[in-house]
Parts: structure tokens; sequence; C-alpha cells
């Protein structure tokens, strides 16, 4: 016990730890008290629950989560990489790794967890790794650069995450789950069905219903494979176990402090420990007083806030439970729980819309009274912040309208102001939709960062941050306060505004528009990255009208280019990129195949079928890219326009001449509205489809505009979209000839493009815009706004004036001097772009991209990378 300065000691320092921190500093309590931490790892605290990201290109210092100085500002004696190995209870002494002994007069154990590795033999062989720290990412992703396959034990959220992460690595990969389906503790069975077909979709494999019994070591010493609970053996070359996490308290163990059955430390509603009121224990150490140990963060920063306003003799403070409600993107999926999913509650009942196809599930939990209890949401979670709030209330809606997806009847859309204002909208900090109203009206917050910071509302897990922007600008707008929907920091107007104003004054320089029609402290200036590619795209989309060239790479226009646009191609991991001519349609005759494939030969790239009905060569240098274009070109061929926000495909089935249910043409009305769309620069990608009957082999609802053919003609879809965010296309019209068909097409994507904002996908536009798709059948099919005659001739003059990118490219010395890896060496390679064999192809060489720049002595000097 220490004599001077009260002394708090904190053993781990995790992001429940650092949240402890900072509640002690809120309440003045670093001000009165030394503080020492004594942290095992050898780094400071950092975000565990974006760990995974690390393999998306994040570095250690971006998952930090502490601000060195507030550990100085607050005197905090932060030592990393000196954990307690001893405490004295009686003494009130902890003694550190190195050595150290520190008295204290509060104890707060924040030690976390250990990974469960399940005790098979062979589980400390070579190759056998768990995931839970940066260190064991880092030890992964070293040993994956010599392994081809890769096993993950455990279909959990961490265990997802590492299958996707060892993918990400260019391994094969498996994921074992004991349980019959993944995310067994989150999902039901219809979820998990949903979550196992989109995954193995992604190239993954699932082994659901089977444990692992033993490693299978090699003579080396190192992993080979598995054998499983069904008799089966799985060759892999290293192992990842995920299979769940124990509580780390051996040091509370070791001194005498109660812990529980099944592991945890006891702790009361104070969270402090049942047998010594000197020693406190948060996060996922601790036995609630519940009876519970709780693995997610936003219950472990309750306990941290709890446990320091306890030591600061606040005596209402208690943790009694928490909302263990979350929602997570695995593998590109949103997976979402809240409440009672499981629906344990006695005469609950349950409200299902379920895709498979699309990979969408949704559940709702109802009581007799209609209150909503809990769901769960795969595939499409977007509205998982206001069903949460609205968890334990009767939703002002009947129940199967909120499952429904947009486009799918009678969906509904309840946004952030149908809330009460006690609903919580942040969970991680237990901030309610009154208290976000009160920053903004109360404390002035005009801002989502202000609100954050005044709140802590979406600085956890990020997840109601959406909510939380709706929110501010609503309440703002009550109050009367302008919200300024601005482009961006250059621009007061929205993107809808400066395109009507380049196309009423025919503006078509970006420094023009920037000049004149900019916020005043921008004019002059080189604008931002924000609105130098808007306005690029819609330069680009007016040309003809304005007098602009329609080429991108053209004069002002190629310095505004994003950059894939700059270089007319995809960039790709490892510097190098990727080409894609277009196949309107996906016809391509046997002579052009063969040009593709002796090209990706002569040129040594890798070519992968697309989901477009394309063909994709992957692996070109910068400088290589003009001499594929030209023999693409001499053989007919022309940009795809992968690289660009503009149309990308028109897919089609074999329709009528081939198929017996056939009943139109799809691949002809593919091709031809393929090449009259192609080249249009839109606020985002657009994708479509042709079916040539109801069976929807083209997969034309899932499209931006899609077609399916009827015995009388086609029907129009509008605003479908595929990818993370799934969405049904809407009915627009049916029954169409041939010419209404390309005249609705042609009004409703020149009304897209004038009306949606920057980077805005149809999908989005149509539920955002006022009178959704109402609104839009009537502008476009009933000419309500009388402005159809305009949109044609748009298109029209588009069509009319369409020139292939890649031929502009190669028949212009001046553009191709832009194609070099170094401007002052031009015929130099960049020697990061390397590649090894695999399966009779190549792949990115990841050892030499995982060293993160080149050699210094293989730079050359004064270079400077295009």
């Amino acid at each position: 016990m220490s004599t001077d300065t009260p002394t708090i000691v904190l053993v781990g320092h995790g992001m429940v730890g650092q949240r402890f921190l900072e509640a002690l500093a809120e309440r003045g309590l670093t001000a009165t008290h030394r503080v020492v931490v004594l942290c095992e790892e050898p780094r400071p605290a950092y975000d565990r629950v974006q760990l995974t990201s690390y393999f998306s290109g994040k570095t250690p210092e971006d998952l930090s989560m502490t601000d060195m100085r507030f550990i100085e500002d607050h005197g905090i004696e932060l030592r990393v990489g000196d954990p307690a190995e001893t405490i004295d209870r009686e003494a009130r002494k902890v003694t550190a790794r190195s050595g150290l002994v520190v008295d204290y007069d509060v104890l707060v154990l924040a030690t976390g967890s250990y990974p469960f590795v399940p005790p098979v033999p062979g589980k400390d062989a070579e190759g056998c790794f768990v995931y839970r720290t940066i260190e064991d990412l880092l030890a992964i992703e070293e040993y994956a650069k010599k392994a081809t396959t890769g096993a993950v034990v455990g279909g959990g959220l961490l265990g997802l995450e590492a299958a996707g992460a060892l993918k990400g690595l260019g391994l094969t990969s498996h994921i074992v789950e004991f349980a019959p389906r993944l995310m067994p503790v989150q999902v039901d069975e219809g979820g998990g069905a949903a979550l196992l077909r989109t995954i193995e979709e992604m190239g993954l494999s699932v082994h659901t219903g089977v444990g692992t019994q033993e490693i299978i070591v090699g003579e080396d010493g190192a992993v080979t494979g598995m054998k499983l609970s069904d008799g089966s053996e799985l060759a892999t070359d290293m192992v990842v176990f995920s299979a769940g996490v124990r509580p780390r308290d051996q040091l509370a163990r070791d001194c005498g402090l109660t812990v529980g059955e099944r592991g945890g430390i006891s702790v009361d509603e104070q969270c402090r420990t049942v047998n010594d009121p000197h020693v406190f224990a948060i996060g996922e150490c601790a036995l609630a007083a519940d009876g519970r140990v709780y693995g997610l963060v936003a219950p472990g920063y309750e306990q941290a806030e709890t446990a320091a306003a306890t030591i600061a003799a606040d005596e209402e403070a208690a943790f009694t439970g928490a909302d263990l409600s979350t929602k997570l993107k695995l593998l590109g999926v949103d997976v979402a729980s809240f409440g009672d999913a499981h629906g344990t509650a006695e005469d609950c009942l349950d409200v299902v819309y379920s895709d498979s196809r699309a990979g969408l599930y949704k559940k709702l939990v109802i009581g007799r009274d209609g209150t909503l209890l809990g769901g769960i949401l795969v595939g499409d979670a977007e509205a998982y912040g206001t069903l949460r709030a609205l968890t334990g209330s009767v939703p002002p809606v009947a129940p199967e309208s909120l499952v429904l997806p947009a486009g799918a009847g009678s969906g509904a859309q309840l946004g952030p102001s149908a809330l009460p204002d006690d609903a919580i909208i942040c969970s991680c900090h237990n901030v309610s939709k009154g208290t976000i109203r009160g920053a903004v009206t109360e404390h002035q917050c005009t801002t989502v960062p202000e609100v954050k910071k005044c709140t802590k509302a979406g600085t956890g897990c990020g997840s109601c941050v959406k909510v939380l922007g709706q929110l501010v600008n609503a309440e703002l707008e009550a109050g009367g306060i302008e919200v300024d929907k601005g482009l961006c920091g250059c621009f007061s107007q929205t993107r809808e505004e400066l395109y009507e104003i380049v196309l009423a004054l025919r503006i078509n320089s970006y420094q023009d528009l920037l000049d004149r029609h900019g916020r005043e402290e921008a004019r002059g200036g080189d604008g931002c990255e924000i609105c130098k590619p808007a306005v690029a795209s819609i330069i680009a989309s007016l040309a003809p009208a304005i007098g602009a060239s329609g080429y991108v790479l053209d004069g002002e226009q190629a310095a505004l280019q994003d950059t894939n646009d700059h270089f007319l191609a995809n960039l790709q991991k490892n510097g190098s990129y990727s080409v894609v001519p277009r196949i309107p349609g996906g016809e391509i005759a046997p002579e052009k195949l063969i040009v593709i494939g002796e090209i990706a030969r002569d040129f040594g790239l890798y070519t992968k079928i697309t989901g477009g009905q394309r063909i994709d060569m992957f692996g070109a240098r910068v400088e290589q890219l003009p001499l594929i274009w030209a023999r693409l070109v001499d053989a007919g061929f022309e940009s795809g326009h992968a690289y660009g926000k503009s149309l990308r495909t028109v897919k089609s089935c074999v329709g009528q001449t081939w198929c017996r249910y056939g009943v139109q043409d799809s691949v002809r009305m593919a091709i031809d509205l393929e090449l009259r769309y192609r080249g249009l620069r839109s606020p985002h990608k657009l994708k479509s489809a042709v079916s040539g009957c109801q069976r929807e082999c083209a997969e034309a609802q899932s499209k931006d505009f899609g077609v399916i053919a009827t015995a009388n003609g086609w029907n129009l879809y509008v605003g479908g979209n595929g990818g993370a965010t799934p969405r049904h296309a809407d009915l627009l019209a049916q029954d169409l000839s041939d010419a209404e068909l390309v005249r609705l097409i042609d009004r409703f994507l020149m009304f897209y493009i004038r009306t949606a904002d920057r980077l805005e996908r149809t999908s989005t536009w149509l539920e955002r815009i006022p009178g959704g798709l109402e609104h839009v059948r009537d502008v476009v099919v009933h000419d309500s706004l009388g402005i159809c005659d305009e949109l044609e001739k748009l298109m029209q003059a588009h069509v009319a004036h369409y020139r292939d990118e890649w031929a502009e490219t190669i028949n212009d010395p001046e553009k191709l001097a832009r194609f070099v890896s170094f401007v002052n060496a031009p015929d130099t390679p960049d020697p990061v772009v390397a590649f090894v064999p695999e399966r009779d192809q190549m792949k990115p060489d990841l050892p030499l991209l995982s060293i993160g720049m080149r050699p210094a002595e293989d730079v050359l000097e004064g270079s400077a990378q295009r």
C-alpha cells in the first residue's frame, strides 16, 4: 500500500484498459492519483476489433488507440512489454516481469482473454498459430509465404476473419467448425445457411459438423494436414486456431481471488472482486455479477466506466449486464444479431425473409403483444441501427414490412426519427438518441465529429455512425440551422446542382467551375480529391452537349482522374494493372478468344473469367499497357471500362436462339444495349443484364438496369445491386417493344446521372430520391417534369460521339509518354512488380510485397513513381 499519492495500478492495456484510463481522466483521478500501467504486449492498446484490417493495408500504427500525448499529459506511467507476474494482496504490491515492484491502493485487472486451443495431438507443431494479437498476425503473414493451403479451426467471428486473411495471403482456405453451422452463437440455422452459401461462393471451403481430432505433422515437425472427426483428412500447410477464448485469470487465481467454475474473476456490480475491495476486474477476464463473461468490447467499456466511477466514489455506478448486439462485416458479408436473436422468450413468433440466391436472411423475433424482441440479419444489415434501437418496443409498422428488402413489395424504411429518445444508438458507449440530440441543441455541436467528441457515440465499433449522421442533420434542420450539403470543402453545391450549372452554362473546365462557383476560399486553388474526379465525371457525361472533349486523358481532364482512370486500367495490389476488353453481351468468336490467349501468353498475364462474362488479364506493368491495347484494338476489341465509373457489362443468357425456354433474343438485346451505353460516365459504375425468359439466368434483377423477356416484349427493372449490400431491382415498366425499352433506359440513365450524389449507386439513389420509384416512374415513363426530350437528346449525343479510349491513347504519342513507372527512367520497370508461379499461371510475389518498400539500393535517385 502506498503512503504518499494514492496509486492505481492497471494490469493490461487493451481496448478496455485504455477506456478505463480515459474514464479516470474524465473524472479527474489522473490528477489526484499516480497511475501505473503494466502491459504485456510490446505495444500500447490497439483496435483488436479491426485486427484483420492489417491484411487490407492498415499498419499497427493505424490500429493504435493510444494517443501518447494523452498518456504524457495525464502523467500515466505506461510500461509496455512488462506484464505483472505476481500480486501480494496482503502487502498490496504488484511485481512486474522486469522486477519492478509497485505499491497500490487500487488494483484493476484488465488481462483480457487467451485463445482456446483444443487439446489435440500436434497442436504445438510448426505451422500452428492462434489469431489474437498483432504479433500473431505478423507470424501468420511470415509463415504463409511458404504455404499454399491454410485451415482455420473455428467458424465464429474471428475464425471467419482468419480464413479471409489466409485467402487474402494467397492460400487455399478451409474453415472447420464443430457446430452444424457457421457463427453458431450469433445466427440461427437459416442465417448460417445464407452465410455458408455466400462464403463458399467466395472460394472458401467450409466443413461444419466436424471436429479436429489431430494435427498431422511431417518428419520435419511442420504441419502437413488434419484428421477430422468424420474420419476424413484435410491436407494443409498451416493451421490457425480460432475456437473461442477463455478469461485470463491465472494471476487472480495465484493470489487467491475468487474465480468462476468455468473461469473469470468474480466481481460485484461495481466490478470489485468479491473477496478484495481493493481489486477490480474489467473486460474479458471478469465474471460479472450476472454470472456472465462478456467477450464484446461494448460491455467491457461499460465495466471500465463503472470501475472508474466507483473509484471516484460514485455510489450509483453499477454494471448489471449489457446488450450483446453485434454488427460485423465478415469477408465482405454484413452479419448482425440483436436482442433475443434465437427466440428464447416464451410464445414469441418469428418473421422471416430469406433469399438464398442473393445470400439474404432476415429474422425478427416478435412477442405476442407485438414487441420487437430481437433479430438476425445476414447479407443486408442496413436496418440494424434502427431495429436494435427499437428492440423492447412495438415498432410503428408491421414487422413483416421491416424485413422485406426495398423494392420487394411493402418494405418500410424506418429512419432514426421513428426512434424514442431513450433508444440506445451507440451500444459501445451506451449513448441514447436523446443524448445525441442534446449534443446538438445544448452543446451546439453541428457535425458528426463534434458529436462524437461530445458524447463518444460512434467511437467504438463504428456501426452507429450512419444513424448518428442522420440524427445530427435532422436535429440541425429541425432547429432551423442550415446543413451544409456541399459536395466538399471546395463547393457548397451538391453534385446534382453542379451538374445543372455545368449543363446550363456549358462549363467545360474544372478550373473555370471552381473559380466561378466554388466556395470563396477555394477559388483560385487546386481543388481536392473529392471534387476533381466528381466534376471530371460530370464533364465527361455531358461532353458533347457542352463542347468538351469526352476523352478523359485530354488536357485538364487527365489531371482530375482517379488512379484507375489515369491509366485506363485497374490498379492491383502489387502495382500491376489488369486489362479487360469489352465483350458485348458475353458473346465472343473463337478467333478473338485465341487473340486474348496469345496476348496473355506473350505478356505473361494471369487470366480469369469474370462474373460479368468477360475475360480479365492481370499482371500488366504500366509500360506494357499500350502494347497490349494495340494488339487488342487490331483484333477488333475496345476498352471494357472496367476501371471507370461507367457502364461495365450487359450480361446475357443465350435466349431463344439456343434455349428451349427462351422467348426473346436476349443476346442481341444485350449486345445492342452494351454498345449503346459503352463509355457512359456516371456517378458510380453501371451493370446490366438481359434474361431471355422468366427463369432469369442472367440475374437481371440484381443490376442497375435489368431486362427480362416476356412473350409480349421486355420488362425493365431498375435500381438493383449485388455486392455487399444486395437489393432487388424494381419493375419500372413491362411488355415493352425494343424501341420503347431503349427509350426508357436512355431516360432512366440520364436522369440518374443528373440527380445522383457522388459515388451513389442506382440502388441507393432510388431509395434516397424523394418519392422513390414512383417519382422516377413519373419522370421517366410519364414525363411529369417535361425533361424526357432533353434526356433523350443527351443520350443521343453520347452515342454519336463515343470514342474508344484505348484506341485514342495508342494513336497519341504525347499520351503514351505517361505510361512509365519512373519519369526519369522510362525504360526501367518497377522492381516491386514481380510474380511467382501458381496453378499453371502466376500470382503477385507476396513476400516481396510484404517488405512494404523496395530496397534502398534499388530506388532510382530522383525518381518519381507515377
